[in-house]
């Protein structure tokens, strides 16, 4: 592939819900610029992009892929984005990099859930954008209807470009609505002829024309003037108001095509040279700080600067190989540079750089200022790291990810496979920081936390399918505590004679609340008239501390317990630090169970974000789950929900939300403090760990 200077190039992100056909469209551009002879159909899982075994299974993206063309002296690097909400993490990492996107609509479906998220994200970071309505080769896509809907949906700055001209229900061609020109279809490769404006489209026209001149004249002082003094604009007058409107986020196009016969994709390139910017002029720079100076620095893609490139995602194949996929940002970064990672001080060598079609691997000398690309076998950098030099140490500002809060347990089904599996899932989570793994230790349980729970079983597949392991995945054993509601005074005594010294070790002691439960234990000692040697006291402290990691109730640790010693009595031979120990722990295990024992568990701060309409729903399922609802707030035409909610409760709720909402809402909570559980859940805890 040809070297392209910053001006020269074109980052664009493909946005939109699952299924509307992002990598359908994806292959049409691929197809109609000479990349591939053949298209190919997600249904026979051999795109250019979906190329991973589980994506060809399922019939849909999970990884971001990029897609490098070439067009008209331009490269365009197309990032085509997972639409599903779990693969939420893979869509940042392709947006961190764009410098505009394609929102792609699905002409049957209309306006759907995909679509109000990719255009929240662009509006937060201030990414141009155009809606492509695809699929409009099926007689049952509805343009006008679809456009209305992004009009009352996202506002006045919904444009259309284009209108469909139709031979009965059959797309034939467009009017191009800024040239005021008819196109028609003429192969399968998104050319097109010029022809005539069909009288049938002139009613739909007029409007649509005034809204795009009403647009024009906002851009301009001088074009207001002109436009309220009834003068015609010129084309070249209308078309750099419109670039300017478009770059600045002020209007958003809407086209038309067909992803699965190239139709309308010759447009989309002319859209890309004409109204989306190259990277130095895009507004959406990167900001990161020197890390010898302290000062803040910005990616500004200017090519006399040394060096920088911030990595955006990493691939780890045992088949592919892996793979850094870099944005430069300043400077030129050059086949067998030395390199300096800011983030983790060590310095790397390049011996080779490439671009990336999917799963091809394509060599090339130099990368400029904007462009994307990809480095092999970097041994110690990751997703998030600052490349740059020694003399200028620069580190970006990572990505902000999507916090993962669905998890379930998950072991190896074969022994001896733990360390293998360890290594196997650390590079899964290099590849998707959505998402990681946590060892519980004090329920002795591995977690492996995602975006949903869809993307848990995904991981759970390439293991077995990539790595050769199997997991069994279960579902998380909640973190209760136990303490204790009424005061004991029990008394534990170990006494054990064998050959040679015995084991002798007795104590008298009270259990009660300490109203601490922050604290395991507080430890006491009343005892008169050496009835315990003090050099003991230590061992029954150590007896405590034992005790408290997991409770006589059910195994679960022991917080707010006062424990006193105030009596007992020892030998002076056979008494001995072990035996008070044990001692203490017959006390322990007897006084709990005697002070009316309860189990606490823990109850989390949900925050549910949602559109107003679900609130009710929403609402609903929280109190089948025990939630109490504390705080509602509107926000942007959605409701904010607060509740408390016990994390027993939390169990497969990224589902339910999603079933409820369609996927448009959003949670996140926190641990916020424990209660006392209800007896039936106390009676199911107990009767699990007696199994």
């Amino acid at each position: 592939m040809n070297v392209y200077k910053t001006s020269d190039i074109r980052n664009v992100v493909f946005l939109g819900h699952g299924g509307a056909g992002k990598t359908t469209l994806a292959e049409a551009v691929a197809y109609a610029t000479g990349v591939i002879t053949r298209k190919g159909r997600v249904e026979d899982g051999n795109t250019i992009s979906d190329y991973d075994k589980e994506e060809i299974n399922r019939q849909f993206s999970i990884s971001a892929s990029v897609i490098p063309i070439e067009w008209n002296g331009l490269k365009i690097n197309i990032l085509d984005a997972p639409g599903y909400f779990d693969f939420v993490g893979q869509m940042e990492d392709a947006m961190s990099v764009a410098d505009a996107a394609v929102i792609v609509v699905n002409g049957k479906a209309g306006v759907e859930v995909g679509t109000i998220k990719a255009w929240e994200i662009c509006e937060r970071r201030k990414i141009p954008r155009i809606f492509f309505v695809t699929n409009m080769d099926d007689p049952n896509a509805k343009y006008m209807q679809t456009v209305e809907e992004l009009k009352e949906n996202f506002g006045k700055k919904v444009a259309p470009f284009h209108l469909p001209i139709l031979d009965g229900d059959t797309l034939t061609g467009y009017v191009n609505v800024v040239k005021m020109g008819g196109r028609k279809f003429k192969d399968d490769a998104g050319n097109y002829e010029e022809m005539e404006i069909p009288e049938s489209v002139t009613s739909e026209l007029e409007p649509v024309r005034e809204q795009l001149m009403e647009a024009v004249a906002e851009s301009d002082e001088e074009l207001m003037d002109k436009y309220f003094a009834g003068e015609e604009f010129t084309y070249e007058e209308i078309s750099q108001a419109l670039r300017k409107s478009v770059i600045s986020c002020d209007i958003v196009p809407v086209q038309i095509g067909s992803g699965a016969t190239c139709q309308g994709v010759n447009s989309f390139l002319q859209t890309c040279e004409k109204y989306f910017p190259a990277p130095d002029k895009a507004e959406v720079f990167k900001e990161a700080t020197n890390l010898d100076t302290g000062e803040d620095v910005l990616g500004d893609y200017d090519a006399s600067k040394p060096v920088s490139a911030y990595v955006f995602k990493t691939i780890m194949d045992p088949f592919v190989g892996k793979y850094s996929l870099v944005k430069v940002r300043t400077g030129i970064l050059k086949a067998g540079d030395t390199v300096y990672n800011a983030t983790k001080d060590v310095e790397e060598k390049l011996s080779k750089l490439y671009v990336m079609r999917g799963k091809d691997v394509m060599e090339v000398l130099e990368l400029y200022s904007g462009d994307i690309g990809a480095i092999g076998k970097l041994a110690s950098t990751r997703t998030g790291d600052t490349l740059s030099t020694r003399g200028w140490p620069i580190e970006y500002h990572p990505t902000t990810m999507s916090k993962p809060y669905t998890y379930m347990a998950y072991r190896a089904v074969n022994k001896g496979d733990e360390d293998k599996m360890a290594q196997a899932l650390t590079k899964l989570c290099i590849e998707d920081l959505t998402l990681k793994t946590v060892m519980d230790e004090e329920n002795r349980q591995s977690l492996i936390y995602g975006i949903g729970e869809q993307q848990i079983q995904i991981a759970a597949s390439k293991l077995e399918d990539r790595y050769k392991v199997k997991i069994e995945l279960e579902k998380p054993k909640i973190a209760f505590r136990e303490t204790i509601r009424k005061k004991a005074q029990v008394q534990g005594k170990h006494k054990k004679q064998s050959g040679g010294h015995g084991q002798y070790g007795d104590v008298i002691m009270e259990f009660e609340p300490s109203g601490d439960l922050s604290k395991s234990y507080e430890f006491e000692e009343k005892i008169f008239g050496g009835a315990v040697p003090r050099n003991f006291f230590p061992a029954v402290e150590k007896g405590l501390q034992e005790c408290v990691k997991a409770g006589p109730l059910a195994g679960y640790p022991v917080v707010g317990v006062k424990a006193t010693l105030i009596d007992g009595s020892y030998h002076p031979v056979d008494s001995s630090e072990m035996a008070f120990k044990m001692a203490t722990i017959l006390a322990f295990k007897k006084g709990f169970m005697e002070a009316s024992p309860i189990l606490l568990e823990p109850i989390v701060m949900l925050t549910v974000t949602a559109p107003d309409r679900y609130s009710g729903d929403i609402m609903g399922d929280l109190n089948k789950r025990r939630g109490r609802i504390l705080n509602m707030t509107p926000q942007d035409g959605k409701q904010v929900i607060e509740a408390e909610v016990p994390m027993l409760e939390l169990y497969g709720y990224s589902t339910s939300l999603r079933s409820i909402t369609g996927g448009s809402g959003i949670f996140e909570y926190v641990v916020s403090r424990y209660e006392q559980a209800p007896p039936d859940v106390q009676a199911e805890q107990v009767k699990n760990s007696n199994m």
